[in-house]
Protein backbone atom coordinates (compact mmCIF):
# COMPACT_ATOMS: atom_id res chain seq x y z
CA UNK A 1 0.00 0.00 0.00
CA UNK A 2 1.52 3.45 -1.17
CA UNK A 3 0.39 6.48 1.31
CA UNK A 4 1.23 9.71 0.54
CA UNK A 5 3.93 10.78 2.64
CA UNK A 6 3.34 13.08 6.08
CA UNK A 7 2.81 17.11 5.43
CA UNK A 8 3.44 19.38 5.53
CA UNK A 9 7.19 18.75 6.43
CA UNK A 10 8.71 15.23 6.47
CA UNK A 11 11.66 16.36 7.94
CA UNK A 12 9.72 17.28 10.92
CA UNK A 13 7.63 14.19 10.99
CA UNK A 14 10.64 11.97 11.61
CA UNK A 15 12.29 13.93 14.23
CA UNK A 16 9.89 12.87 16.66
CA UNK A 17 11.15 9.27 15.94
CA UNK A 18 7.47 7.54 15.68
CA UNK A 19 7.46 3.62 15.95
CA UNK A 20 4.99 2.24 14.42
CA UNK A 21 4.36 -1.45 14.95
CA UNK A 22 6.18 -3.71 12.95
CA UNK A 23 4.84 -6.26 9.96
CA UNK A 24 6.11 -9.88 10.76
CA UNK A 25 7.13 -11.49 7.56
CA UNK A 26 8.13 -14.92 8.89
CA UNK A 27 6.35 -17.66 10.99
CA UNK A 28 9.17 -17.55 13.84
CA UNK A 29 8.61 -15.65 17.11
CA UNK A 30 10.67 -12.53 18.40
CA UNK A 31 12.28 -13.11 21.56
CA UNK A 32 11.46 -10.93 24.23
CA UNK A 33 14.39 -10.45 26.82
CA UNK A 34 16.92 -8.60 26.76
CA UNK A 35 14.29 -5.74 25.94
CA UNK A 36 15.66 -1.99 26.15
CA UNK A 37 15.19 0.87 23.85
CA UNK A 38 17.89 3.72 22.60
CA UNK A 39 16.90 6.21 25.04
CA UNK A 40 17.77 4.22 28.26
CA UNK A 41 20.62 5.78 30.25
CA UNK A 42 22.37 2.33 30.19
CA UNK A 43 21.96 0.74 26.49
CA UNK A 44 23.15 -3.33 26.59
CA UNK A 45 24.16 -2.99 23.11
CA UNK A 46 26.77 -0.39 20.95
CA UNK A 47 25.33 0.41 17.57
CA UNK A 48 27.08 0.93 14.33
CA UNK A 49 26.02 2.81 11.23
CA UNK A 50 27.62 1.55 8.27
CA UNK A 51 27.59 4.21 5.02
CA UNK A 52 28.99 3.75 1.63
CA UNK A 53 30.44 6.77 -0.27
CA UNK A 54 31.31 7.92 -3.67
CA UNK A 55 31.22 11.95 -4.35
CA UNK A 56 28.93 12.71 -1.53
CA UNK A 57 30.37 15.89 -0.44
CA UNK A 58 27.40 17.87 -0.60
CA UNK A 59 25.04 15.16 0.70
CA UNK A 60 27.08 13.83 3.74
CA UNK A 61 26.92 16.59 6.19
CA UNK A 62 23.29 16.90 6.10
CA UNK A 63 23.17 12.50 7.01
CA UNK A 64 25.66 13.25 9.56
CA UNK A 65 23.98 16.17 11.16
CA UNK A 66 21.13 14.26 11.59
CA UNK A 67 22.52 10.88 13.26
CA UNK A 68 21.44 10.28 16.90
CA UNK A 69 23.71 10.93 19.54
CA UNK A 70 22.99 8.12 21.12
CA UNK A 71 25.07 6.09 18.00
CA UNK A 72 28.14 4.24 19.52
CA UNK A 73 29.93 4.76 16.17
CA UNK A 74 29.86 5.77 12.20
CA UNK A 75 32.11 3.68 9.61
CA UNK A 76 32.32 5.58 6.23
CA UNK A 77 33.18 3.85 3.16
CA UNK A 78 34.38 6.08 0.57
CA UNK A 79 35.03 4.84 -2.95
CA UNK A 80 37.58 6.69 -4.50
CA UNK A 81 35.58 10.27 -3.97
CA UNK A 82 37.23 13.34 -5.59
CA UNK A 83 34.89 15.89 -4.51
CA UNK A 84 36.50 16.01 -1.22
CA UNK A 85 33.44 13.59 0.83
CA UNK A 86 36.03 12.16 3.25
CA UNK A 87 37.10 15.98 4.44
CA UNK A 88 33.25 16.90 4.25
CA UNK A 89 32.29 14.15 6.51
CA UNK A 90 35.43 14.51 8.95
CA UNK A 91 34.13 18.22 9.55
CA UNK A 92 31.04 17.39 10.62
CA UNK A 93 31.69 13.87 12.52
CA UNK A 94 35.58 14.17 13.77
CA UNK A 95 35.32 10.71 15.30
CA UNK A 96 33.98 8.99 12.29
CA UNK A 97 35.91 6.17 11.32
CA UNK A 98 37.10 6.03 7.58
CA UNK A 99 38.04 3.20 5.39
CA UNK A 100 39.05 3.72 1.60
CA UNK A 101 37.81 1.65 -0.61
CA UNK A 102 40.48 0.31 -3.28
CA UNK A 103 37.58 -1.99 -5.17
CA UNK A 104 34.37 -0.65 -7.25
CA UNK A 105 30.62 -1.52 -5.93
CA UNK A 106 28.09 -0.91 -2.78
CA UNK A 107 28.38 -4.56 -2.25
CA UNK A 108 32.26 -4.56 -1.33
CA UNK A 109 31.82 -0.97 0.29
CA UNK A 110 29.35 -2.32 2.77
CA UNK A 111 31.50 -5.65 3.25
CA UNK A 112 34.27 -3.62 4.29
CA UNK A 113 32.19 -1.28 6.66
CA UNK A 114 30.76 -4.81 8.54
CA UNK A 115 34.34 -5.87 8.91
CA UNK A 116 35.28 -2.97 10.47
CA UNK A 117 32.20 -2.05 12.59
CA UNK A 118 32.27 -2.81 16.13
CA UNK A 119 28.84 -2.68 17.36
CA UNK A 120 26.80 -4.97 18.18
CA UNK A 121 23.98 -3.87 15.72
CA UNK A 122 24.73 -2.25 12.22
CA UNK A 123 22.74 0.15 10.56
CA UNK A 124 23.10 0.55 6.89
CA UNK A 125 22.60 4.02 5.99
CA UNK A 126 22.72 5.41 2.59
CA UNK A 127 24.82 9.14 2.20
CA UNK A 128 22.66 10.64 -0.54
CA UNK A 129 19.99 11.79 1.85
CA UNK A 130 17.15 9.48 0.82
CA UNK A 131 16.64 7.35 4.00
CA UNK A 132 15.99 9.77 6.82
CA UNK A 133 18.59 9.16 10.08
CA UNK A 134 15.63 9.86 12.48
CA UNK A 135 14.11 6.52 11.48
CA UNK A 136 17.12 4.58 12.97
CA UNK A 137 15.16 4.42 16.15
CA UNK A 138 12.83 2.45 14.90
CA UNK A 139 15.06 -0.28 13.45
CA UNK A 140 17.02 -0.61 17.13
CA UNK A 141 14.08 -0.44 19.10
CA UNK A 142 12.62 -3.47 17.17
CA UNK A 143 16.08 -5.66 17.85
CA UNK A 144 16.05 -4.90 20.89
CA UNK A 145 12.43 -6.29 21.17
CA UNK A 146 13.98 -9.63 20.08
CA UNK A 147 14.03 -9.15 16.41
CA UNK A 148 17.34 -10.27 14.15
CA UNK A 149 17.28 -8.84 11.02
CA UNK A 150 14.86 -5.21 10.12
CA UNK A 151 14.16 -4.24 6.78
CA UNK A 152 12.60 -0.91 6.00
CA UNK A 153 9.61 -0.89 3.64
CA UNK A 154 8.05 2.09 1.62
CA UNK A 155 5.14 0.24 0.78
CA UNK A 156 3.67 -1.17 4.14
CA UNK A 157 1.39 1.45 5.87
CA UNK A 158 2.64 4.42 7.39
CA UNK A 159 5.32 4.49 4.33
CA UNK A 160 5.95 6.32 1.40
CA UNK A 161 8.81 7.02 -1.20
CA UNK A 162 8.72 10.63 -2.87
CA UNK A 163 11.64 9.43 -4.78
CA UNK A 164 10.59 6.09 -6.66
CA UNK A 165 9.89 6.26 -10.69
CA UNK A 166 7.46 4.18 -12.21
CA UNK A 167 10.12 1.98 -13.71
CA UNK A 168 12.06 0.90 -10.70
CA UNK A 169 8.54 0.51 -9.18
CA UNK A 170 7.39 -1.99 -11.59
CA UNK A 171 10.48 -3.81 -11.55
CA UNK A 172 10.74 -3.75 -7.21
CA UNK A 173 7.26 -4.96 -7.43
CA UNK A 174 7.89 -8.18 -9.91
CA UNK A 175 11.52 -9.05 -7.96
CA UNK A 176 9.71 -8.69 -4.78
CA UNK A 177 6.61 -11.34 -6.23
CA UNK A 178 9.38 -14.06 -7.18
CA UNK A 179 11.11 -13.27 -3.53
CA UNK A 180 7.80 -13.98 -2.01
CA UNK A 181 7.19 -16.97 -3.72
CA UNK A 182 10.70 -18.63 -3.77
CA UNK A 183 11.25 -18.29 0.19
CA UNK A 184 7.38 -18.20 1.77
CA UNK A 185 7.66 -14.80 2.89
CA UNK A 186 5.65 -11.97 2.92
CA UNK A 187 7.97 -8.86 2.02
CA UNK A 188 6.21 -5.82 1.11
CA UNK A 189 9.44 -4.38 -0.04
CA UNK A 190 12.56 -5.79 -1.56
CA UNK A 191 15.27 -3.38 -3.42
CA UNK A 192 15.33 -0.71 -0.58
CA UNK A 193 18.83 -0.82 1.36
CA UNK A 194 17.47 0.58 5.00
CA UNK A 195 18.66 -2.47 7.17
CA UNK A 196 19.70 -3.28 10.59
CA UNK A 197 21.14 -6.78 11.98
CA UNK A 198 22.40 -8.41 14.83
CA UNK A 199 26.19 -8.27 14.23
CA UNK A 200 26.98 -11.71 15.62
CA UNK A 201 24.91 -13.37 12.53
CA UNK A 202 27.64 -11.77 10.03
CA UNK A 203 29.71 -15.18 9.70
CA UNK A 204 26.35 -16.40 8.85
CA UNK A 205 25.27 -14.21 5.99
CA UNK A 206 28.92 -14.46 4.53
CA UNK A 207 28.12 -12.21 2.04
CA UNK A 208 29.57 -12.03 -1.46
CA UNK A 209 27.48 -9.49 -3.77
CA UNK A 210 29.76 -6.89 -5.17
CA UNK A 211 27.20 -4.26 -6.14
CA UNK A 212 23.74 -3.12 -5.73
CA UNK A 213 22.42 -6.41 -5.30
CA UNK A 214 24.01 -6.61 -2.00
CA UNK A 215 20.67 -5.94 -0.42
CA UNK A 216 18.79 -8.40 -2.11
CA UNK A 217 21.72 -10.86 -1.31
CA UNK A 218 21.45 -9.98 2.61
CA UNK A 219 17.59 -10.56 2.72
CA UNK A 220 17.83 -13.69 0.79
CA UNK A 221 20.35 -15.37 3.15
CA UNK A 222 18.64 -14.23 6.42
CA UNK A 223 15.75 -16.03 4.95
CA UNK A 224 17.77 -19.47 4.57
CA UNK A 225 19.52 -18.61 7.87
CA UNK A 226 15.70 -18.38 9.42
CA UNK A 227 17.03 -15.15 11.36
CA UNK A 228 13.90 -13.05 12.92
CA UNK A 229 13.02 -10.67 10.12
CA UNK A 230 10.71 -7.93 10.22
CA UNK A 231 10.40 -4.97 8.17
CA UNK A 232 9.27 -1.32 9.48
CA UNK A 233 7.73 1.50 7.40
CA UNK A 234 10.25 4.00 5.97
CA UNK A 235 9.92 6.94 4.19
CA UNK A 236 12.42 7.48 0.86
CA UNK A 237 13.22 11.08 0.50
CA UNK A 238 14.82 11.96 -3.20
CA UNK A 239 18.50 12.07 -3.63
CA UNK A 240 19.26 15.69 -2.28
CA UNK A 241 22.04 16.39 -4.81
CA UNK A 242 23.60 14.67 -7.78
CA UNK A 243 22.82 11.60 -9.67
CA UNK A 244 21.91 7.94 -8.33
CA UNK A 245 24.75 5.07 -9.52
CA UNK A 246 21.98 3.12 -9.56
CA UNK A 247 21.39 1.01 -13.18
CA UNK A 248 17.56 -0.09 -13.26
CA UNK A 249 18.08 -2.45 -15.79
CA UNK A 250 21.83 -3.55 -15.29
CA UNK A 251 21.02 -3.74 -11.21
CA UNK A 252 17.57 -5.95 -11.56
CA UNK A 253 18.88 -8.42 -13.58
CA UNK A 254 22.10 -9.03 -11.57
CA UNK A 255 19.17 -8.77 -8.50
CA UNK A 256 17.47 -11.18 -10.22
CA UNK A 257 20.25 -14.08 -10.63
CA UNK A 258 21.03 -13.23 -7.27
CA UNK A 259 17.48 -13.98 -5.94
CA UNK A 260 17.72 -17.07 -7.91
CA UNK A 261 21.03 -18.29 -7.29
CA UNK A 262 20.78 -17.72 -3.39
CA UNK A 263 17.78 -20.23 -3.33
CA UNK A 264 18.81 -22.73 -5.10
CA UNK A 265 22.95 -22.97 -4.54
CA UNK A 266 24.11 -26.11 -2.59
CA UNK A 267 23.89 -25.13 1.31
CA UNK A 268 26.91 -28.03 1.67
CA UNK A 269 29.10 -25.58 -0.56
CA UNK A 270 31.41 -22.73 1.50
CA UNK A 271 30.65 -19.32 0.14
CA UNK A 272 33.38 -17.70 -2.45
CA UNK A 273 36.05 -16.34 0.10
CA UNK A 274 37.83 -14.20 -2.76
CA UNK A 275 35.62 -11.35 -2.39
CA UNK A 276 35.36 -11.49 1.88
CA UNK A 277 39.18 -11.74 2.29
CA UNK A 278 39.44 -8.49 -0.57
CA UNK A 279 36.99 -6.83 2.25
CA UNK A 280 38.08 -7.78 5.28
CA UNK A 281 41.96 -6.84 4.50
CA UNK A 282 40.56 -3.39 4.29
CA UNK A 283 39.20 -2.86 7.14
CA UNK A 284 41.32 -4.29 8.94
CA UNK A 285 43.91 -1.92 7.74
CA UNK A 286 41.88 0.68 8.69
CA UNK A 287 41.33 -0.36 12.05
CA UNK A 288 44.80 -0.48 12.74
CA UNK A 289 45.60 3.06 11.84
CA UNK A 290 42.76 4.70 14.49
Amino acid sequence: MLVSPPSPNAEEYLSHGSRPAPHRVDASQARHGDRHTPGEQERKTTISVVIPTKNEAQNISWVLERIPGWIDEVVLVDGRSTDGTIEAAKRVRPDIVIIEQHSRGKGLALQAGFAAATGDIIVMLDADGSMHPAEIDRYVALLASGFDFVKGSRFMAGASSVDITWLRRIGNNALLYLANVIYGTRFTDLCYGYVAFRREFLDRLALTAAGFEIESQLIARACINELRITEVPSLELPRRHGQSNLRTFRDGRRVLWTLLKEAYRPRDLPATEDTIVDVTDQALDAASAR
